[in-house]
Formats: structure tokens, C-alpha cells, sequence
């Protein structure tokens, strides 16, 4: 399966900025579901030593979820929305990736309610097995408020 959008690309679908982007590559978009991932680098501001910080692997999650958000809307010729966390319930850290590990983060839409949205996030590594998963609550900023 080809990528939707890699590199440079997924820009075009979130609001955040280089150094702090934790996506490369958006893999697929399918109805309420997003699906990411993520080369972690020596040079990311999120890595401690050799390891991606817990903090890291939060903002990879809202990443994702922020590239489902701005893919939707420009399919649909909006700009790409800000969003801001607005909780994390049931966050697991299984463990802390490193340096050269590959993430794969998958984001479910489970509700959205006005400017609000709440997804199921989990980051795996490329053994397909879980490294983090949450639920976390997303506040749309409207566009006309930007």
C-alpha cells in the first residue's frame, strides 16, 4: 500500500512545525480510523540518550490523531484545524522505544462532539507489539477563532 503522504507532505495536515513533529509518514485514512508512523532520530528534541521520551510517544498519538483531523478537512477544502489535548485517560506506557525503531500508531475516532473529539490511540513497534496506548480528548479550535 502506497503512503498518502510522507516527509514534507504531512505538514500539509498538521499544524506543528520541525523540530516538533513526531509523524513521517500518514499510512492510511479509513473512515474514523488514522494510521501513522514515526522513524525516531537521534536528533529528535523528545530523545533522551538513546530513548524516545514517554512524552515522545503522547505527542506521536495526538500527531496521528491531528493528520486524520487535517486530512478530513482538506478533503472537504478546509484548513488544516489546530487542536489542543485536552485530557489523556487510561495512558500505558509498555515500553520506551529507541533510536532507529520504527513506530506504527493507529487512532480510532470514538466520539465527536462539537469541537471536541475522542480517540482510542496506540503506538506499536514494527513486531507489531504495543508500546503506548490512551484515550485522549481533543479540542478542535474553530476556524474562524485562527
Amino acid at each position: 500500500m502506497q503512503a498518502l503522504a510522507n516527509d514534507q507532505e504531512v505538514l500539509n495536515y498538521i499544524p506543528q512545525r520541525p523540530p516538533f513533529v513526531m509523524v513521517d509518514t500518514l499510512v492510511d485514512v479509513v473512515d474514523k480510523q488514522a494510521k501513522s508512523s514515526f522513524l525516531i532520530k537521534s536528533d529528535n528534541v523528545l530523545v533522551n540518550g538513546n530513548s524516545f521520551s514517554e512524552g515522545g510517544l503522547v505527542e506521536n498519538m495526538a500527531q496521528t490523531a491531528a493528520l486524520y483531523a487535517g486530512y478530513n478537512a482538506q478533503k472537504n477544502n478546509a484548513k488544516t484545524p489546530i487542536g489542543f489535548i485536552g485530557a489523556i485517560k487510561n495512558l500505558k506506557v509498555n515500553t520506551i522505544p529507541e533510536v532507529g525503531q520504527r513506530l506504527y500508531t493507529e487512532v480510532n475516532l470514538i466520539n465527536e462532539v462539537m469541537s471536541v473529539q475522542i480517540v482510542r490511540a496506540e503506538v506499536k513497534d514494527e513486531n507489531q507489539q504495543s508500546l503506548a496506548s490512551c484515550e485522549m480528548r481533543v479540542f478542535i479550535q474553530p476556524e474562524d477563532a485562527a
